[in-house]
């Protein structure tokens, strides 16, 4: 059903953790089961801001993720919601971006390697690939606006990576129906020099809002992969073409359409669809004044002097790569990342409907004594 999560009510809960300085309940932190937000009111008789989705109870897995016990999706955490707040300004200026690219020195070295390979009958790549990803090296990640200590960052990177292992066959898809990049070229390959490179971008079908601007709802899956072929230099240069080969947006398509239900079992994807969600929030509270308008003041959710956790964000990473000789050419591995412009998703979507604003008045009135409710 419908959460609703008072973000008075959740400054409140963090104030008195400090004041106390007792440890903060799962509740707050896990933003009490939210798995999305799909609405955002202003509740001016409370001086309220009011975020809304669905929500559930959770469990954590093995590998340390929090996600709802019966949809699987990660819930949304209050650590990302207080970055976010924070980043709002910066990424007015710079959009949100994550990128996971081999160095041009690598690039270099490999396409030296392979002019000296002989290919023939018998031929198998997996004799050569250990020279191939020493001479490859590692991959260089490169992060902007979020701070490269934080869990958003984290999540960014881990998003990117995973959907990088799953188009170059570094590991098989958990669900039928997807199929790696490198088996769909396996007996096509592509022309020599140019590589694919995917990213994950925000996707909202509309951003729409009351006539009034105090009630907004995300409506979409939030989250699409997009392609581009690049070409490669001799020197290990990337150049973009500003255009996609087939096989590489079929995958991109497949990829987006199937989005739920791989992010059910990599919660590093889920993770960046939460991003995406927390972020045009946050732009849409900033854009258009929600604090000065609800009377409600998020400074506590800014504050520089909250202790946040500290997440290990790498620089650099071991070479995520295959290699499969086509009749074109080698492909051996391809550049990803993250890109989010919020502030032009809120600019280029929004459009007024008037059923925004009655379901803000339906959950505004549904308040009790607690911080959220149903």
């Amino acid at each position: 059903g419908l959460r609703v999560v008072s973000l008075r009510g959740v400054q409140e809960q963090l104030r008195s953790s400090i004041e106390k300085q007792s440890v903060l309940s799962e509740e707050v932190r896990f933003l009490a089961g939210l798995q999305r937000i799909e609405y955002v009111f202003v509740d001016q008789e409370n001086k309220d801001i009011l975020i809304a989705g669905p929500a559930e109870g959770w469990v954590v897995r093995e590998d340390a993720s929090v996600v709802g016990v019966d949809s699987g999706r990660p819930v949304l955490r209050l650590e990302d919601l207080m970055v976010a707040l924070s980043t709002v300004e910066a990424s007015r200026k710079s959009p949100i971006s994550v990128s996971i690219d081999p160095t041009p020195e690598g690039q270099a070295r490999l396409q030296n390697l392979l002019s000296r390979v002989r290919t023939g009958p018998g031929f198998n790549p997996a004799q050569i690939e250990p020279a191939m990803r020493k001479a490859f090296g590692p991959q260089t990640v490169s992060l902007t606006t979020v701070d490269k200590s934080s869990r958003m960052a984290a999540n960014l990177v881990a998003a990117d990576y995973q959907m990088k292992r799953l188009a170059m066959k570094l590991e098989d898809a958990p669900i039928n129906g997807l199929p790696s990049y490198m088996d769909m070229i396996r007996n096509v390959g592509q022309p020599a020099g140019k590589q694919p490179r995917w990213w994950l971008e925000a996707d909202y079908d509309a951003i729409e809002h009351s006539a009034d601007h105090t009630a907004w709802r995300l409506d979409g899956q939030g989250v699409k992969a997009m392609t581009e072929d690049e070409f490669v230099s001799q020197s290990g240069g990337r150049k973009r073409t500003g255009k996609s080969n087939r096989f590489a947006q079929q995958w991109a398509d497949n990829f987006t359409e199937k989005f739920d239900l791989v992010a059910k079992q990599y919660s590093a994807l889920g993770e960046v669809r939460n991003v995406m969600d927390l972020n045009v929030v946050a732009t849409i509270i900033a854009s258009h004044e929600l604090e000065q308008v609800s009377g409600l003041s998020l400074a506590n959710l800014r504050d520089d002097e909250v202790a946040m956790p500290q997440w290990g964000t790498p620089k650099q990473l071991e070479p995520q790569c295959s290699f499969v000789r086509g009749s074109k050419g080698w492909v051996v591995s391809a550049s990803g990342g993250v890109a989010l412009n919020p502030w032009k998703i809120v600019a280029t979507q929004m459009k007024e409907d008037g059923s925004v604003g009655r379901v803000a008045a339906k959950a505004a009135a549904g308040r009790g004594g607690n911080w959220y409710w149903d």
